[in-house]
């Protein structure tokens, strides 16, 4: 073969494998796939990782976790936080449509001491100690006129007695001397007393004179928290930030729901949440028994079968009275 053939054929070699104009010259280089066609890698090369199409990154946006996961819940918004307390408020009111104050009065004077003396210990132990107090000192000018050491040994049972006995004295004296023998109906004028806070001043304004308010106390303190009303430990900021939750006419009755439910279900160290009525509108649940009848065991009070704290409740209240002091229940 001549050399001029040869030319020829090694032309039309290169024609064959000269790259089309816009094309890589290595041919060995991926092409591009059609639209929607997925495209098979070289064997030996890395698969890149696959783009996160739009349903899998919805997925990626915070949402309550699953049991024994680490992704952090969605933050509550403040408008859902406040749909959820109200609706926790309602709820409340059909499981407890007898809630009442605690403590056994008669007019507004015994309710302030026996709020005083409630610090510290329990409604129940109250309400066994002042049928005597009150039978030998009914008014404030008697109870200011009295013996302390006979004042301290009625109201033994109820702890810290001496300082107990200093405070209702003291209050007796200035209601004496100040409000002419009646129990103010302020909030100002109540606190100014001897042993008289804030939370004893709202017991006696919302039980007594109608005024709503709203009673933060231990166990109101506690279920707050619980279901993410509040962060706050200070019975004031508390007192203010759930006041913006929920309309004033709902205070006081609000505040014996939550106080109801504290006492009798939702307890400090082992709250019953196998037998708690309100679980799905707790954030919270499963902090305490979940086993229904194990939580069962756990319930106070009416809801547990047992006597109230009232040696005279309410003619609505369905438990039984408690007994009275040195009686057995």
């Amino acid at each position: 073969m001549g050399e001029h053939g040869a030319s020829k054929r090694a032309k039309a070699t290169n024609r064959k494998s000269a790259p089309e104009p816009g094309r890589a010259a290595d041919s060995r280089s991926p092409r591009t796939a059609e639209p929607g066609t997925p495209r098979t890698a070289e064997p030996g090369t890395p698969r890149a990782s696959k783009p996160a199409s739009p349903r899998a990154s919805k997925s990626e946006s915070p949402r309550a976790a699953e049991p024994g996961t680490s992704r952090a819940a969605k933050p509550e918004s403040r408008l859902a936080m406040v749909r959820r307390a109200r609706r926790i408020n309602r709820e409340l009111a059909e499981v407890y449509p007898y809630a009442h104050p605690e403590l056994d009065f008669r007019n507004p004077f015994e309710l302030l001491v026996a709020t005083v003396l409630s610090a510290q210990t329990t409604d129940l132990r109250v309400n066994q100690t002042t049928p005597a107090l009150f039978a030998k000192y009914p008014t404030p000018e008697d109870l200011a006129a009295a013996v302390p050491e006979e004042v301290e040994e009625l109201i033994r049972p109820t702890g810290f007695f001496r300082a107990k006995t200093k405070s209702i004295m003291g209050l007796s004296a200035a209601l004496r001397d100040d409000f002419g023998g009646e129990v103010p109906g302020r909030l100002e004028d109540l606190v100014k007393l001897p042993g008289v806070g804030r939370k004893t001043a709202f017991v006696v304004l919302g039980n007594a004179f109608g005024v709503p308010g709203i009673t933060v106390d231990t166990h109101f303190m506690r279920l707050a928290r619980r279901w993410r009303w509040t962060e706050s430990d200070d019975p004031v900021k508390i007192e203010a930030e759930v006041a913006t939750i929920f309309p004033k006419g709902e205070w006081t009755m609000l505040s014996h729901r939550v106080i109801f439910h504290g006492r009798r279900i939702c307890h400090a160290r082992k709250p019953a949440c196998g037998a708690c009525p309100i679980t799905h509108l707790c954030p919270s649940y499963g902090e305490g028994e979940t086993d229904p009848e194990k939580a069962a065991k756990l319930l106070k009070y009416e809801k547990g079968g047992f006597p109230g704290q009232r040696l005279n409740p309410p003619p609505d209240y369905p438990g039984r009275p408690a007994p009275p002091l040195g009686a057995s229940g």
